[in-house]
């Protein structure tokens, strides 16, 4: 039974072959290492197949989920690898504390959150979440449990950070919490009459603010083209009033076509940059609208139909950004393909102790488009052709298609991560990207036939 273990972009089919923890970790400690590659999998929040091993098996990490140890003083929380991003907020809000890095759903993993070095809206100040990383426990195929950290085994410390699960399994880890006034936010909204103003107001918005994102109408041409609005806030000063918790909507059933069209996106993103810039002052927002919005609605990846969506994601230089970014919107538009929602954000220069982490000074971009088969692939390889062309790179694991030699030239060290891969996990994302390139980052021969 699979229990339907696939990615959140739904291109790729489910995994074919699923171990339970309990039982995989068992057989690595007592040395009956299965006779297939293996890999972790979290909550299955990865876009792509980085999250996938469809030549072996996945080992379901969810039910490892037991919170040990939490530190009301400093904020420092141990926790096994399956224990949802979720389970943590709740666990440590009513101590007055929340993780200093948050993606966009709280329904990822610890060991997914480190294992792919998630960013949020302040990498600016805290940069990724491997930065509040205080050591881990990593099981290899050898049967053994390494303690990782910046002092001890540091070479796999650094690897596992980022590494995609490639290194082994991480069992818990202990994670520094950071200090808040209110899980709540007082945010801003500056309407965005084009990208250049954008530009000018991001790195003082970074300055300002522990938050900043902008978003983008990604469909608007012309005079309107690269208009948006910059959302930038700081916690709270003190707890907004008690409110009953939201009930979560969902889309209960795969409608058979994508209902998030393109007259729907332009409605849409008319109505959203309307309501939002009635907003402009400065006022409080529930931690979850602020930080998860899309968690609102479960399942909300079934309105792309049954064919799933794509998700690209890029980082652009800071010197290349003012022209790169409008080239790549500018593609979008000519390819006939609307995106969802399109965010825009500023990374900082706080360096992630991994060794394969997307995140580095520049812009980053992120984009959802509907699979709509070989012309949203030409258009997923346009913009990369773009976003390397600038000395960018694409994200690993939002992707589902990218070429080895567009993940060679967007991280031109992942050799280094295959030198510490522990030689019995693999990944779907790994076999048709790195595993096809030689140290040099070329293809290799056997790639080509």
């Amino acid at each position: 039974m699979t229990h339907r273990l696939g990615s959140f972009g739904r291109v790729n089919p489910p995994a074919p072959r699923v171990m339970p923890a309990h039982e995989a970790i068992a057989d690595l400690k007592a040395g009956r290492a299965p006779t297939t590659t293996i890999l972790a999998y979290g909550n299955g929040r990865s876009y792509g197949d980085s999250c996938q091993n469809h030549d072996g098996a996945v080992i379901d990490m969810r039910a490892f989920n037991r919170i040990h140890a939490f530190d009301a003083t400093s904020g420092l929380l141990t926790a096994e690898a399956g224990v949802l991003l979720d389970e943590v907020i709740a666990h440590a809000a009513p101590h007055g504390f929340f993780p200093a890095v948050v993606p966009g759903t709280r329904f990822v993993t610890l060991g997914g959150a480190i294992a792919n070095d998630v960013h949020g809206k302040n990498h600016h100040r805290r940069g990724t979440f491997g930065c509040h990383v205080e050591w881990l426990d990593l099981l290899r195929s050898d049967g053994k449990v390494y303690r990782c950290s910046r002092n001890e085994n540091a070479n796999l410390f650094a690897a596992t950070i980022g590494g995609m699960g490639l290194t082994g399994i991480i069992l818990c880890a202990t994670v520094r919490l950071m200090r808040v006034s209110s899980l709540d936010v007082a945010e801003k909204v500056t309407p965005l009459a084009g990208l250049d103003q954008y530009f000018d107001l991001a790195e003082a918005a970074d300055a300002a603010n522990e938050y900043a994102v902008a978003w983008i109408d990604q469909l608007a041409a012309g005079r309107k083209a690269g208009r948006g609005l910059l959302l930038t806030g700081n916690h709270a000063p003190q707890p907004a009033r008690a409110r009953p918790s939201a009930l979560r909507k969902s889309v209960p059933f795969q409608p058979p076509v994508n209902v998030l069209n393109r007259p729907f996106l332009t409605l849409f993103n008319a109505a959203y940059r309307w309501s939002r810039s009635r907003q402009a002052d400065v006022h409080v927002t529930g931690w979850e609208k602020f930080f998860f919005p899309l968690d609102g609605v479960r399942d909300w990846n079934r309105l792309y139909g049954p064919k799933g969506l794509f998700q690209h994601q890029s980082v652009i230089p800071l010197e290349a950004a003012r022209r790169t970014i409008p080239e790549l919107l500018q593609a979008a538009r000519e390819a006939g393909q609307g995106s969802f929602l399109t965010v825009l954000k500023r990374f900082g220069a706080v360096r992630s102790p991994g060794l394969l982490s997307f995140p580095r000074p520049g812009y980053t971009l992120t984009l959802d488009f509907p699979n709509r088969g070989a012309r949203t692939l030409a258009l997923l390889d346009r913009l990369d052709a773009i976003t390397v062309a600038a000395g960018g790179g694409v994200n690993p694991y939002k992707d589902a298609r990218m070429s080895a030699a567009t993940f060679g030239a967007s991280f031109p060290d992942w050799w280094a991560l295959e030198a510490l891969r522990d030689p019995l996990f693999m990944s779907s994302f790994w076999q048709r990207t790195a595993m096809r390139l030689k140290p040099d980052g070329r293809t290799t021969l056997r790639a080509a036939e």
